[in-house]
């Protein structure tokens, strides 16, 4: 059963209260680690409003945040807290997205992140890695199973 297009706004904005919740719930209440940053508020959005745009896909939501992330500690490993640094690493990422075909908008602010924050690449495996998978995961339940929708569109 398609849904109301009227309701799709309110299911859409639910689903990401949940995603963004369970993530939450993980980073407060248990003892694994970070599991929520603050580019994940528009990864959902796009998830669940976009979902059917290729920067929603899930290749592009792992691999973007992925790369974006890693272009933020180089930096902050090597130039560390500057104002070339930060707008360098944001076009560094942007570029690297571009290039290699991964465009997810939300991950070009993954540098700000790291830059502002001073992590280092632990950060690589939490937030990021079991992140953007627990948001993969939970988003193609929600998308397929309650709201029918066909998404992914694609995985490669």
């Amino acid at each position: 059963m398609k849904l109301p297009k009227n309701l799709e706004p309110i299911i859409s904005g639910l689903s990401a209260a949940i995603v963004i919740s369970v993530l939450a719930f993980l980073t407060l209440r248990t003892s694994t680690g970070i599991w929520l940053m603050f580019s994940f508020g528009a990864t959902v959005f796009i998830v669940f409003v976009l979902y059917n745009l290729e920067t929603a896909q899930p290749k592009n939501i792992f691999f973007g945040h992925l790369v974006s992330l890693i272009v933020g500690i180089i930096f902050n490993e090597t130039i560390g807290f500057s104002f070339y640094s930060l707008g360098f690493s944001v076009g560094v990422a942007v570029t690297l997205m571009v290039y290699l075909k991964i465009m997810h908008p939300p991950a070009a602010s993954n540098p700000l992140v790291v830059l502002f924050t001073d992590v280092s690449f632990e950060y690589i495996l939490f937030p990021v890695v079991l992140g953007t998978i627990m948001i993969i995961i939970i988003s193609i339940f929600i998308n397929k199973i309650i709201l029918k929708r066909d998404y992914p569109t694609k995985w490669f």
